[in-house]
């Protein structure tokens, strides 16, 4: 068995505007183990998301690797991509542009067992039970994401991401564009599917209260390396760059 549910070595992206090549990620090494919680942390662009949708295939790599359960999975595509996503699943900020604005929230939530093979029948039974196990009523499968709230939303969005029950769930600023009293709804939903399925999460995010709350080690990034890694208590309470220590000072 694989010591990390989760590794990557080396990952860098370039991004191409115009005649200019920009460096978004240089070098970022890091692992998961199943169960853990691993913060990233750190200002606008400094490369968070774009790690994010590297590991998730939504953005193409320029360079490094990517190990799932023991497992190259840098270069993998169709059936290969789609067994991964049974594996990695991702929530993301704005959750209401995660999904299709035409189709109703059961259908966003059920595309994946459907995709499975699992019959209509069984995908909408599975779909309101999901609906009812993260806080919503199972007829919110018939409504459309205009409809809801944010906070309902991000719960269908949470809902989707776990149908096809992965062992890692990749939080990008899953929070942010909540409210506080919804923010820590969701939160308490997160910490509860951490307790109750061993799941390992990534959890992006600049609020470094929920940082230290929820996760076990956390990785700051500035201008798209890993400045440096530790616990929360370790990365808040003793920094070791001046980076860090300026982070830490602007959020607290």
């Amino acid at each position: 068995m694989a010591e990390y549910i989760l590794e990557v070595r080396h990952l860098k992206k370039n991004f191409i505007s115009g005649k200019k090549s920009f460096t978004a990620v240089e070098d970022v090494s890091f692992f998961l183990k199943q169960g853990e919680c691993l913060g990233i942390v750190g200002e606008s662009g400094s490369g968070k998301s774009t790690v994010a949708k590297m590991i998730t295939h939504l953005t193409e790599l320029t360079g490094g690797e990517i190990f799932l359960l023991g497992k190259n999975i840098t270069q993998v595509k169709g059936k290969e991509l789609r067994e991964t996503y049974r594996e990695i699943q991702m929530v993301f900020q704005t959750p209401g542009e995660s999904f299709d604005p035409r189709c109703t929230l059961g259908d966003g939530i059920g595309e994946s067992l459907r995709n499975m093979g699992i019959s209509k029948k069984e995908t909408r039974k599975r779909v309101e039970n999901l609906l009812i196990k993260y806080g919503l009523s199972a007829d919110y499968a018939d409504r459309y994401p205009h409809q809801v709230s944010g906070g309902e939303c991000q719960r269908a969005a949470i809902a989707r991401a776990l149908a096809v029950e992965p062992k890692i769930l990749i939080c990008d600023e899953a929070t942010s564009a909540l409210d506080v009293t919804v923010q820590k709804q969701i939160m308490e939903l997160l910490m509860k599917l951490k307790k109750e399925k061993n799941l390992a999460f990534i959890f992006i995010c600049h609020d470094l209260a929920l940082v230290q709350m929820f996760c076990d080690r956390v990785i700051v990034m500035h201008d798209g390396h890993v400045e440096e890694e530790g616990t929360p208590e370790e990365i808040i309470e003793r920094p070791k760059t001046e980076y860090t220590e300026r982070l830490i000072e602007s959020v607290l």
